[in-house]
């Protein structure tokens, strides 16, 4: 346990980039700032006399070797490294391993290992892979499929965040495994050869086609081929299979069987994203029908449903008929690998929930539908990449929403104000519209009612609104004007929300403390249930609703930041729209996991609209860490919340 805290310690720093104090960290890890202070000195030890992590006087940050150190955490002689150097051992020998013998190739006791038999079975679970004992032999019984299975989650278990990373994966194989030499040429000409095929590849999930291939060839060169069905492929499939065949022998020299290349086939297109939609017209009528065509009916009809109940729930603009065939084309390849057991990781998981979680929660909910609907299994890993399918229809939808209106003010000689106004579009036109240009040299100021005023010319008055800039605009004018931009549309977020919070919250809604709550992510459930009384209380939900927020939590944590879990139901079914607060210092478990902060939300009918901006810009103001430092310590009671929340609010 606390070689994995020192790793999530490394691993908070390196993520964030900035100073934390010990307090700060101490609190996201459950442990005391004592604690915090000798896992930094561990894990400097692991490149001393390099430094992984900086201290000062603003607390801590990640060094110049935290890389260095992310990797030295799993070196040989960590317990993880002997556990993997154990289940490779298993797998490598059918009849068997004797434990006296292999204790002493370990340099480990007998007991230890006994308890790193007991681990091994622990990762079983859902692999139909047995552990035997018989006096001193242990065996892995269950099929070549599963074996690799095995080998794919230890292979997961050593990478960051599910990024592909070869030397995890060598650890996980042996050393004596195929090296990046052969591998990254393997993979760069894979993804050029079907690129050539008219298919466009999600590199995403390409890291793991790689993953699989590379336990492939490393179990084909042990003789462990798997099987072939003998089933039809059909020809993209038949093709794929004789790119890989050929790929494999020349760069990793392994011939692969049927049944190998049959099933890294099905790997590969199941992660294939269908070209991207054409101009308009009759091609646009023809990419719908080919995609149609690939699809099956039934997974087309129970998108459609899910897309549409969605579009309605949240009040979001995604029912069109090109994300409907494309997310429909993403669920069958989802579908194939729920059959293969095969899942694809995703590296921006924690960025997609922590920086758009309403983005996040649709997609939860079409997840949760399809999951009803086909008997798809769905993890965090997939629910992201339906979220940035998501992601990509309502950034097309909402980008003209986003815009600010800008005037010019830009004294008139020869065309100086037409050339401004030109540079201004060229360099700002995604950010800002000009709706107006005023070359006299006494405007009426205070007729000018856009968003914000770029003149070259000193205003009479100062303002946010105003940024001066040159006649002839350069980068440094850009980015101010980009950063008042900011400052603006921010400003209006905030305000927006504390005028809604301000409705929603109620003295009688909360609580500070959850002294029972124990070390085990499962008593989520009973701080809901605390959080949820308060608002049955006051009539504003029933029990129903409470067990279906445990429900909704049981399909994705709601922990959307480090510090912050968002709780509620999925269907908007409260007489009024309350939020529930509740305050832990220190933090408690939460999902994968901990959290000081839990805001309970009970939604209505009535105020939908008010889902998208409470929601997200909720969880903006607790993304940044100082903010809710300063909230639970002073929150300790519910006008004191409300005070630091109100004044973090105003910055």
């Amino acid at each position: 346990m606390t070689r994995a805290r020192q790793d999530r310690l490394l691993s908070l720093l390196v993520r964030d980039g900035d100073w934390s104090t010990a307090a700060t960290l101490a609190d996201a890890l459950g442990v005391t700032p004592r604690s915090i202070r000798s896992y930094v000195t561990a894990v400097n030890a692991r490149v001393a006399p390099g430094i992984a992590v900086e201290s000062g006087p603003h607390g801590y940050r990640a060094g110049p070797d935290a890389g260095t150190a992310v990797r030295a955490g799993t070196e040989s002689g960590t317990p993880r490294d002997r556990l993997h150097r154990l289940v490779r051992a298993l797998l490598e020998t059918p009849d068997g391993i004797d434990v006296f013998e292999t204790a002493d190739a370990l340099h480990v006791s007998s007991a230890t290992l006994d308890a790193d038999l007991a681990r091994v079975r622990g990762l079983l679970g859902g692999t139909d892979l047995t552990l035997e004992r018989s006096a001193s032999t242990a065996r892995l019984r269950g099929t070549e499929a599963a074996q690799r299975r095995l080998l794919s989650r230890l292979a997961h278990d050593e990478m960051d965040a599910g990024s592909f990373d070869l030397q995890a994966l060598r650890r996980t194989l042996g050393e004596e495994s195929v090296g990046q030499n052969a591998f990254g040429p393997f993979k760069t000409e894979l993804v050029s050869r079907l690129g050539e095929r008219g298919w466009f590849v999600n590199e995403l999930g390409m890291a793991d086609v790689v993953m699989h291939i590379a336990i492939a060839a490393d179990r084909v060169a042990q003789g462990r081929a798997l099987e072939g069905t003998g089933a039809a492929s059909g020809d993209s499939h038949a093709e794929v299979e004789r790119i890989l065949a050929e790929l494999a022998e020349r760069h990793l020299g392994v011939r692969l069987g049927a049944g190998d290349q049959q099933h890294l086939a099905t790997l590969v297109l199941t992660r294939i994203v269908a070209p991207g939609a054409p101009g308009s017209g009759s091609d646009l009528d023809t990419a719908r029908e080919g995609a149609r065509d690939r699809v099956e009916p039934e997974v087309e009809r129970a998108v459609r449903s899910v897309v549409q109940q969605a579009a309605a729930e949240f009040l979001v603009d995604i029912a069109h008929e090109d994300f409907i065939l494309r997310l429909a084309l993403h669920v069958q390849n989802l579908r194939l690998r729920a059959r293969e057991q095969a899942w694809s990781r995703n590296p921006l998981t924690r960025s997609l929930k922590a920086t758009y979680p309403m983005i996040f929660d649709v997609a939860v909910f079409i997840a949760n539908g399809l999951h009803e609907q086909l008997g798809i299994p769905l993890m965090d890993d997939e629910i992201a990449y339906i979220a940035m399918h998501v992601g990509g229809r309502l950034e097309r939808s909402r980008r003209a929403d986003q815009l600010l209106t800008a005037t010019i003010v830009c004294p008139g000689y020869y065309e100086l104000h037409e050339l401004l106004r030109s540079s201004v579009d060229r360099s700002l036109g995604q950010a800002i519209e000009v709706v107006g240009v005023e070359t006299r040299v006494d405007p009426d100021w205070a007729a000018i009612d856009s968003d914000l005023v770029l003149t070259t010319i000193d205003p009479p008055m100062p303002g946010d609104r105003f940024v001066r800039i040159q006649p002839f605009l350069t980068d440094a004018d850009v980015e101010r004007v980009q950063a008042a931009a900011g400052r603006l549309r921010r400003g209006r977020r905030l305000a927006r929300l504390r005028t809604e919070l301000e409705r929603y919250f109620s003295p009688d809604a909360f609580v500070r403390g959850f002294a029972d709550v124990h070390e085990d992510a499962g008593n989520a459930a009973s701080v809901i249930r605390r959080l949820g009384a308060t608002l049955v209380a006051q009539g504003v939900i029933d029990e129903d609703y409470i067990e279906r927020t445990i429900q909704r939590e049981e399909l994705s944590s709601t922990a959307f930041t480090d510090a912050l879990a968002v709780p509620h139901a999925i269907g908007m079914t409260a007489t009024r729209t309350a939020i529930a607060i509740g305050i832990a210092d220190p933090s408690i478990p939460w999902g994968d996991g901990r959290v000081q902060v839990v805001a309970l939300v009970a939604f209505s009918e009535t105020d939908r609209e008010a889902f998208q901006t409470v929601f997200e810009q909720f969880v903006e103001v607790f993304s940044e860490r100082d903010s809710v430092q300063r909230i639970v310590r002073r929150a300790v009671d519910f006008g004191g919340f409300l005070d630091e929340l109100v004044a973090v609010i105003d910055g």
